[in-house]
């Protein structure tokens, strides 16, 4: 059964550039590793709201809803990129990020950070549907 790693980091606007460059080389290398497809995105600012993903009588007006640019604990300065990695296994990934965290291409001591480690939310999730069927 697949496997997806997902993660969530605000990254400063001024670092989109080199936040896409670091993900086309992540994305290279993780492939390299096993993964089957990475996703890199960032939020749609102008996008739909929360409201819009309920229906009218699950929708109350009083309703508050979160946002990806609260969980991320982005400030005006930064945006929020989302990373989704699709591989085969568990096990598969499990190996491919231990080779991904020790190679040199994506080592990246010496240089400017492109954003903040310490504030990057990840989590592996076991899929349950796909493409509208049971996983």
């Amino acid at each position: 059964m697949t496997y997806i790693d997902i993660h969530l980091v605000p990254v400063p606007r001024a670092n989109k550039r080199a936040y896409e460059d670091m993900a086309a080389l992540v994305a290279k290398v993780l492939k390299e590793y096993g993964a089957l497809r990475v996703l890199d995105s960032w939020l749609d600012e102008s996008g739909p709201d929360a409201a819009t993903y309920h229906g009218e009588s699950a929708n109350p007006e009083s309703q508050e809803y979160g946002s990806f640019m609260a969980s991320a604990g982005a400030n005006p300065d930064e945006m929020v990129a989302m990373c989704l990695i699709e591989w085969p296994t568990r096990a598969i990934r499990d190996m491919g990020m231990k080779g991904l965290t020790s190679d040199s291409r994506v080592q990246f001591e010496g240089q400017e950070p492109v954003f903040d480690g310490k504030r990057l939310i990840a989590a592996g999730f076991k899929p349950i549907l796909v493409g509208g069927g049971e996983a």
